[in-house]
Formats: structure tokens, sequence, C-alpha cells
């Protein structure tokens, strides 16, 4: 078996539990449909507080899942494709690595 890169598990936990919310999954749904928006947009149509989509979207901001670009007053949100890909490459990195001839069962199935 090869070695696991501890370091490389740990930061695609932390981005995991950041995506793992509901409220910053649906914000980071919409920030995708929409490519780029402001946080304005987001709270409004999402039919959010304003702090709690702040909130959220700082969460996303430190784990580097979306990228913020201020023009104006307004900034503007923008999912970061390469940061998905990559906690999705080291998931499927780790899968291989720690049982590649088995299928994954769910727990409780």
């Amino acid at each position: 078996m090869a070695q696991i890169d501890q370091e490389k598990l740990n930061t695609a936990a932390e981005l995991l539990r950041a995506i793992a919310h509901p409220l910053r999954m649906s914000i980071l749904a919409f920030i995708d449909d929409k490519k780029s928006i402001n946080v304005n947009k987001i709270y409004n149509t999402l039919k959010l507080e304003q702090s709690i989509t702040s909130q959220h979207l700082r969460i996303l901001r430190n784990v580097e899942l979306v990228h913020a670009e201020r023009e104006g007053k307004f900034i503007h949100y923008s999912v970061n494709y390469e940061k998905v890909r990559w906690v999705n490459k080291c998931i499927a990195d780790f899968m291989s690595e720690n049982d590649p001839g088995e299928e994954m069962i769910p727990s409780g199935t």
C-alpha cells in the first residue's frame, strides 16, 4: 500500500467540511450556475440574511473554494474549479491507493 500524504488528506478533509454544509452547497451551486455573481444577488436571490451569507462565503474563501474579486463597491464571487478538481483528485488518489480492487459500499446499506 502506498504512503498516505497526511497533509494533503487533511487539506482535502478541510475542504470537504466547508462544502458539506447544506447552505454552503446551495451558495456554491448558485455561484456555479451564474459563473460570477455579487454578494447582494446571492443573498437576495437565495433569500438569506446578508450576515449569514457573508459568514458562509468567508468559510468558502478561507479554503479557496471561491474567488472574490472587488469591482468598485461590489465583490464578485466565482467558483475556484482548480481547487474543486484538486479535492476530487485527492479523494480519487486516496481511494485507489487504499482499496483499488474493491467497490465502495456506502455505510448503512
